[in-house]
């Protein structure tokens, strides 16, 4: 089992570049960050770009993966941001991971759109799709339902070959079949209603229904296929305790789960906890887990 931080691009760099590099030192396989322009767990949070947190992340990083959890296409065209990848490749010498998924509900009206549930979920597929092309690809011309591309360039191209890893957040049947057809792997935070029991079935719902899409694409053998697991669906942190965050991530490996991803401790809600408890967490949990 793999590990994963996410810290919110909500602080000045001073206060988060010391954390980027504390989830390198205690021991995180990969650090993430959230990709919103507005998230709506805390709309009035101060909130910095994306890519050049992940930029400055790089800097400071030498070996922890580093990713967007995750982009979508609310504000981002295909062409434009295939230019951030490949620079977060390179900049990171291979180490960026590129979560994507259909977004936030906030951050889809932000820049004036309005498309339905099912028009957003092509939408994300169309962006997917052409973003995969564009990074395979050089000279790249295309002319969709929501996003052209006129011999959009790919040069030098991405330390990791032949693309950086696509980790698709999906819970339904359209976002999952997307994973299975160009994903190295798949992200979910399941179905956060009810309690923690009813979450964990729904977990192993679509873990199955994970299994089917794959076996759909001819990947049902495929054990490269990473599945993330957001250990925080509720927005309560999986670092309440040490016992809580062992017997989460257990749970997670028992339903085959190849990693989990959590949040830095935030003084408050959402994922309010204490960092000593984090800190013990690495010390005493993260050196026994093997990737399953």
């Amino acid at each position: 089992m793999r590990v994963g931080i996410t810290i919110l691009p909500e602080y000045r760099w001073a206060e988060a570049a010391p954390k980027w590099q504390a989830a390198e030192q205690l021991g995180f396989d990969h650090a993430w960050t959230y990709d919103h322009l507005v998230w709506g767990g805390l709309p009035d949070s101060p909130w910095f770009g994306t890519t050049p947190t992940l930029t400055a992340a790089a800097m400071v990083t030498s070996t922890i993966g580093i990713g967007t959890f995750v982009t979508s296409p609310n504000f981002r065209h295909p062409v434009t941001f295939s230019r951030d990848v490949l620079a977060l490749d390179d900049i990171s010498n291979g180490r960026f991971l590129c979560g994507m998924g259909t977004g936030g509900d906030l951050d889809s009206t932000l820049l004036g759109d309005s498309f339905t549930v099912r028009e957003r979920t092509d939408r994300f597929a169309e962006f997917a799709r052409l973003l995969d092309r564009i990074l395979r690809e050089d000279h790249v011309t295309y002319s969709g339902k929501f996003f052209s591309a006129n011999d959009a360039r790919s040069l030098p191209g991405c330390v990791q070959q032949p693309r950086v890893p696509f980790l698709i957040a999906a819970n339904g049947p359209k976002g999952m079949k997307l994973a299975a057809e160009i994903g190295q792997g798949w992200v979910t935070y399941g179905k956060p209603t009810g309690t923690e029991d009813e979450w964990w079935r729904s977990l192993a719902a679509l873990g199955e229904r994970m299994d089917a899409a794959l076996d759909g694409a001819g990947r049902g053998n495929d054990a490269s296929f990473q599945r993330h697991l957001n250990l925080d669906p509720f927005r309560r942190s999986s670092f309440e305790s040490v016992d809580r965050f062992e017997d989460l991530v257990g749970h997670a490996g028992e339903l085959g789960f190849t990693d989990v991803i959590t949040h830095w401790p935030r003084s408050s809600n959402p994922y309010e906890a204490a960092v000593t408890t984090m800190e013990a967490v690495a010390a005493e949990v993260l050196p026994r887990l093997t990737v399953s």
